[in-house]
């Protein structure tokens, strides 16, 4: 089964597992494809996350995120241009440019895994993503509402106007949707590997193109980028270990620390146990945890510190195979930088403009090293067997997310589908954002605690992008759940295709 942000995407990854392929080697193919039929929120010049866990070995988080620039010793001469982006009920900044530029990783994590776990050749799992960016894929409604609200991004620069607004208006639902460089990027990357996009041309010219335009990224920086292998953070929660993303990345410890504390709140977990988890997730990021981040011994003793007092443009695709593995990977390009490199394939992220990224200010970050996510891919275990793979998009509402898919599968025992299309809220800034539909009951208590609560008038993109995959142990039943807020799908190895 493939949950992923768009049909075509999780349909690319159910037919490698038709013909035999694993979880990793669907992801790879469902990932490349999501390069073309989500080019706003990932691409080749993302970065991103894989956890796999493999019944019977070691469970392994493949780090391929955004590194900081600036290892060749250029000084950055661009400022970041805000851009505010409307929600309809909320307004987000995201600054862009080319002061926002860091590292891509995709294209050296999907090598990467494909050597470690794949079992089907690169050529194969690029080709739908090869032939859509040639021949066009047409947008569907839910991908014309981010080129509507990212339009002043894809206009910043000539060149990815040319892209992205070819006719000087954003594409709308049924416009075809082309991406040429992307597609001969990706057809060089399974003949050649991911080397010549990083210590070779195609890297260098990516590098001095953000650099000739203020930013720091140099071909040193490109040239010396590798994944990372990490250990899974774990969290026991319902009978559950929930297996995701350690630091360097704060958005899995975080959501490591509300399950904890919702384990120990009680045994049922509504509107105000959320929003109390997330409160005392908030509460410790500081500027010291930011730091802890690097430190080695920094998880076992944040995960062990008791509660508080005061207690009372990303895609992800999750994927399990027959054979119980299981495949959580999450994808980011930001909004983009508005920087598209001619000839090459790259539209570059902006993770060194995110805010919620840089919590210490932004330029902190030495050349080098990682920057720190909110992505979090994540699995669930039960007596060792896969029960859950799931992760999100959307910026800082991707730990609110999980969150609360997670507890409504394994808490609440509902299946993916019904987990993920139920309302979701989000607290930040002292302010508890509500979908229609959450327990009205219980946003009342949290306002006659004096907590401010905005009502949404219809579910939204801002509360995330949660593709899921259950499966039941005892039964081997599987569920899955698309995003309806991302026009998500789901598609069974067997043909049968659920849409979001």
């Amino acid at each position: 089964m493939v949950a992923a942000g768009h049909p075509v995407t999780a349909e690319s990854g159910a037919q490698v597992l038709r013909e035999g392929g694993n979880a990793v080697d669907a992801a790879i193919c469902s990932v490349a494809t999501s390069f073309i039929t989500e080019s706003l929120l990932t691409g080749i010049g993302a970065g991103g996350f894989m956890l796999v866990h493999d019944p019977g070995a070691e469970s392994v988080l493949v780090d391929f995120f955004v590194a900081a620039g600036g290892a060749d010793g250029a000084e950055r001469s661009a400022e970041l241009v805000p851009i505010p982006v409307d929600f309809g009920d909320t307004v987000q900044v995201f600054n862009v440019g080319a002061a926002s530029c860091g590292v891509p990783g995709t294209l050296a994590g999907l090598d990467h895994v494909a050597r470690r776990f794949g079992s089907v050749p690169l050529e194969r799992l690029v080709a739908p993503a090869v032939e859509l960016a040639r021949e066009g894929v047409r947008i569907t409604p839910e991908q014309a509402y981010f080129h509507e609200i990212l339009s002043p991004i894809l206009v910043l620069t000539p060149e990815c106007a040319a892209l992205y607004e070819p006719e000087g208006r954003p594409l709308e639902a049924g416009d075809l949707f082309r991406f040429p460089d992307a597609g001969d990027a990706l057809e060089r990357f399974a003949a050649e590997g991911a080397e010549p996009f990083y210590g070779g041309d195609a890297g260098r010219a990516a590098a001095d193109w953000v650099r000739e335009r203020g930013g720091t990224l140099g071909p040193g920086d490109m040239a010396a980028y590798e994944p990372i292998e990490r250990r899974p953070v774990e969290a026991a929660f319902r009978g559950a270990t929930v297996l995701t993303n350690p630091p360097p990345s704060s958005g899995g410890i975080l959501i490591a620390y509300a399950l904890a504390v919702l384990e120990r709140l009680g045994d049922r977990s509504g509107v105000e146990q959320l929003m109390l988890a997330t409160e005392a997730a908030n509460e410790r990021r500081t500027e010291e945890f930011a730091e802890g981040l690097h430190d080695p011994e920094f998880v076992g003793d944040f995960l062990s510190r008791e509660p508080p007092p005061s207690l009372g443009s990303t895609t992800h695709i999750s994927v399990m195979d027959a054979a119980g593995m299981c495949a959580s990977v999450t994808c980011s390009n930001g909004t983009g930088s508005g920087l598209v490199v001619p000839g090459t394939g790259f539209h570059v992220n902006n993770m060194l403009g995110e805010e919620d990224l840089n919590p210490g200010g932004f330029h902190r970050i030495p050349p080098g090293r990682r920057v720190s996510s909110m992505m979090a891919p994540t699995v669930a275990l039960r007596d060792g067997e896969t029960v859950l793979g799931l992760g999100s998009a959307g910026s800082n509402r991707i730990r609110s997310a999980i969150l609360s898919v997670a507890v409504r599968v394994l808490e609440q025992g509902m299946d993916a589908d019904r987990a993920v299309r139920a309302p979701r809220i989000h607290f930040e800034a002292g302010t508890v954002q509500a979908e229609p539909g959450v327990d009205e009951e219980g946003l009342a208590a949290l306002e006659g605690r004096g907590v401010p609560v905005v009502r949404w008038s219809r579910p939204n993109v801002y509360f995330g992008g949660v593709q899921a995959v259950a499966r039941d142990p005892a039964g081997g039943g599987m569920s899955g759940g698309g995003d309806p807020r991302r026009g998500g799908a789901v598609v069974v190895a067997d043909g049968r295709a659920g849409l979001g």
